[in-house]
């Protein structure tokens, strides 16, 4: 039997529930999670292989209208993400409404590789509404297939891919298959830091946050890691650390936790906090930290 491999890339408006599809179909916690938009910021592949197969999942941050630098950069991996696809995976949920006009919907109308169109999160609304949701988009986007799922739930998330390996095309592999991600291991140690801000701050907070792995000393124990967390105003930084620290031991405590289980060992995490006014809209300071 031949052997197939190709690129599929996950496309959606913010709150979708993209990050959760992605680790539902890789099978491992890469993209982090949390009801607040914006959530991925990066561009994050999850490599699925088999005997016969390589998926490569390519996780894209939700589509918003960029208000500052940082949200261009982002916005532009998820057009990136048309360019590179053997297959279109896009993702909406029982609350989107089917509509032409819907950011990206046009550019996938004109896709020239298989779209597959999932509609997420089934398990909160009637059976009627959802047959009702799947004739809605059946009208305005051509897709291959669509799919009712609950992410959450991991309900017809095997059906997801069984489809996805009858249209990926033939091909070697692209990566070794003991390989999971494209990303670090300190890629991901931040990651986590930034899921537990985003978990336990409110309002501006966790988006005017960026953090940097400043140094990460890897023993046969335990793994000592410094970060720094970088944001737009002392006001901010005052938040973060909260009264007598307290508030910022906690976020240092919960990412510790997650760490250990990641690495598989202990961890020592310092946490240190500085103020960057303009790193959302440096393009110096946006390239250091890892975005194109």
């Amino acid at each position: 039997m031949p052997h197939k491999s190709g690129f599929v890339n996950i496309i959606g408006n913010p709150n979708v529930g993209k990050s959760t599809l992605m680790n539902g179909l890789v099978g491992e916690k890469l993209s982090i999670i949390t009801p607040k938009a914006q959530t991925t910021r990066h561009r994050i592949l999850g490599i699925v292989s088999g005997d016969e197969y390589q998926v490569v999942f390519s996780d894209t941050p939700g589509i918003i209208k960029p208000a500052y630098r940082l949200q261009e950069d982002m916005m532009k991996t998820v057009s990136t993400a048309f360019t590179d696809a053997d297959i279109i995976l896009y993702l909406t949920d029982v609350k989107e409404i089917p509509d032409a006009q819907l950011p990206y919907v046009k550019k996938i109308q004109h896709c020239k590789v298989p779209v597959l169109l999932a509609v997420n999160k089934i398990d909160l609304v009637e059976q009627a509404d959802i047959e009702k949701l799947l004739n809605g988009w059946r009208e305005i986007v051509k897709a291959e297939t669509v799919i009712p799922l609950s992410a959450l739930h991991n309900f017809n998330v095997k059906e997801l891919f069984n489809e996805i390996l009858r249209l990926i095309p033939e091909g070697p592999e692209y990566y070794p298959k003991d390989t999971l991600t494209d990303r670090s291991e300190r890629f991901f140690v931040s990651e986590i830091i930034r899921e537990k801000i985003l978990k336990n701050y409110k309002q501006e907070i966790p988006y005017s946050c960026q953090i940097e792995i400043e140094s990460f000393r890897e023993a046969a124990d335990i793994d000592r890691i410094k970060a720094v967390i970088y944001v737009l105003r002392e006001s901010q930084k005052g938040i973060l650390i909260g009264h007598k620290g307290e508030a910022l031991k906690k976020t240092g405590t919960q990412a510790r936790i997650d760490m250990e289980k990641f690495l598989g060992k202990k961890v020592f995490l310092e946490l240190q906090v500085k103020v960057s006014e303009d790193w959302r809209d440096s393009q110096k300071k946006l390239k250091s930290f890892g975005y194109e």
